[in-house]
Order: C-alpha cells, then structure tokens, then sequence
C-alpha cells in the first residue's frame, strides 16, 4: 500500500512539474543584471528583454543589481528558486574570473543551469599617435627593446581588459606596467591625452576615437574581425596565433530549473539571437551575437575556469 501511495505522490508531483513547464511563464519574469545600467551588459539584456516580452506576451523586468564586480546579482539568482521566474545575465567576470580573484558566494558551474550564450564584446588594442607602432609586431619589438618601461590602462584590476592585457604580455612573451583606473572613462581620458601610451577596452570605448584619428587601433581580440572595426586585423592574425579574448555574457538559470523550461528558453532565445535586426542592434554597439545549447555553454564556462585561472596565476594578479 505504501508502494502505491509513493508512486501515486512521485507521479503527481511529476505532472505538476509538466504542467507549470507547459504553462511557463504565466506571470512575469525578472532578468536580473548585474552590472550597473548602460553598460553592455545592460544594453544586451534590453534587447533580449524587450523582444523576450513580446514572444511570451509576459514582462521580462530588467532587474540591475549592481555591485562587487557582478557578485551580488549573481549570487541573488544563484539564491532564487529554481522556477524560471528568475534568471541572470551573467558575464565572464562574475563567472569565470571572479573566482579566481577573491572569494565568490557561488560556484558557476554547481549553483546555475546554463540556458544560452546571448553575445560576444571583443576588446581592441590602441595606442595614442605619439608612440612609434603602428602594429602589434611593432609594440611588440618595442616592448622587448623597453622592458617594464611601456604603460597600459585599462578599467582596473581583473577586468576583462586587464585579463586581455595579461594574455597579451604572456604570449608575446613582454613585460609592460599596468595602469589600472575606476573604470573606462577615465582610463580613455589619459590615454587620449598621452598620458599613458597603450590601451585595451571594449570596442564602444575606442571606437569613435579611432574612427577619429585621436587613437591608432593596432587590433581586435576576437578570433574574428570585428564589423564595426573591419580594416583592423585580429591579434591572432597579427602576430599572436592562438590568441584570443572575447568577453561573453548570456542567460542562466538556478540550478534545478526544470529542462523543460529550460529547452523553451533556449528555443526562444536563440531565434531572437538570430535575427539580422537583433544582429544590428548588437553590431551598433561592438557586440556580436552569440548563441549556443545548455550544453555547450556549460562546457565553454567549464574551459574559462580553466583558462583563466592559470593566466591570473601566473600574471599574479590580485582581486582589490
């Protein structure tokens, strides 16, 4: 009798679970951000959001939660229950660099379901006019004439950029000075002004300066070229092969999301992702589109980990 009673429960609290995955979302969505609103992060999310409201005809609320290089909204998914009604747009630093750099309140690859990658921010290398290169062979014959003599700026200890600088330096087997600032403004200001000669930042940073010729683009950090810089070659053509840094970001779950709803996301997701208008959208901004299974997301975040917690090792970086 006992048997049957816990096969009756097992089997009903299985066709519950159908039925709320079949009826998903049937009340709104928060899509938290963790970054602070504006930035590319933000901006990603918008479009996704907005489009995302339409197919299910339910608000996806953009809800930024700031803070500790992407930390706390990360961690305030990580907390939520595991029900699709709270997702995160996370990113390569609060997933697979953070760790690395300090204690994080989560594990990226225990604590989440992955659901898609949703897009791709190369950085670009730039140099200001008055430093005599005008390609990443050149800086790298001058770095090694001038070791531990050449600046760089980036938007501070263990961003993205820094980590791209990092790379670089250990490839082409220099030694440069980091000059890490509060962010990217600043960090373009002095190098706009000649302050410091070398700089690494998202594509949007430079783009209208070296449109402008105030700024000499010697590269973009992806495998591809870029399209909103097409005349720049990547580092890996120019003289680094192998190299690459192209900061992502996309759409995870609390781990124990059920994968039905799981498989919906990513349905809904990716035909949004692949659509040339959502294509332009992203390209306007330096972003590409970028989409992907569960699956193969889990294993990218998994190859991260990896990756970058040798370079941060070796390059001695440490979490401020």
């Amino acid at each position: 009798m006992l048997l049957r009673i816990s096969c009756f429960v097992a089997c009903g609290l299985a066709l519950a679970a159908v039925t709320a995955a079949a009826q998903y979302p049937a009340k709104p969505v928060r899509f938290v951000v963790p970054y602070p609103a504006g930035g590319v992060n933000d901006i990603v999310a918008r479009i996704l959001g907005q489009r995302m409201t339409a197919a299910f005809n339910q608000p996806w609320v953009i809800d930024n939660r700031p803070g500790r290089g992407g930390n706390i909204g990360t961690e305030a998914v990580a907390k939520s229950p595991p029900d699709g009604y709270t997702l995160v747009h996370g990113g390569m630093g609060s997933l697979t660099l953070g760790p690395f750099l300090g204690k994080v309140p989560y594990d990226a690859v225990r604590d989440f379901t992955p659901i898609t990658l949703t897009a791709r921010a190369p950085n670009v290398l730039a140099v200001h006019p008055s430093l005599p290169v005008k390609s990443v062979k050149d800086l790298v014959a001058l770095a090694r004439t001038r070791p531990g003599e050449l600046n760089y700026a980036t938007s501070g200890v263990g961003s993205t950029p820094h980590l791209t600088a990092a790379l670089f330096a250990s490839m082409a087997n220099i030694r440069m000075v980091h000059i890490p600032y509060k962010g990217g403004p600043p960090a373009t200001t002095d190098l706009l002004a000649g302050q410091v000669p070398i700089g690494f930042a998202p594509i949007p940073s430079f783009l209208p300066h070296i449109m402008s010729g105030k700024l000499r683009g010697l590269a973009v950090t992806g495998l591809q070229r870029s399209p909103s810089l097409p005349s720049l070659p990547t580092v890996n053509e120019a003289g680094l092969p192998g190299f690459e840094m192209s900061p992502w970001f996309g759409v995870l779950a609390p781990a124990g999301t059920s994968a039905e709803i799981i498989a919906r996301l990513n349905g809904e997701l990716v035909r949004i992702l692949r659509s040339p208008d959502v294509a332009a959208q992203f390209s306007a901004q330096g972003v590409e589109p970028a989409y992907s299974t569960p699956e193969e997301f889990l294993a990218l975040i998994k190859a991260d980990l990896g990756k970058w917690g040798k370079v941060i090792a070796e390059a001695g970086i440490k979490g401020e």
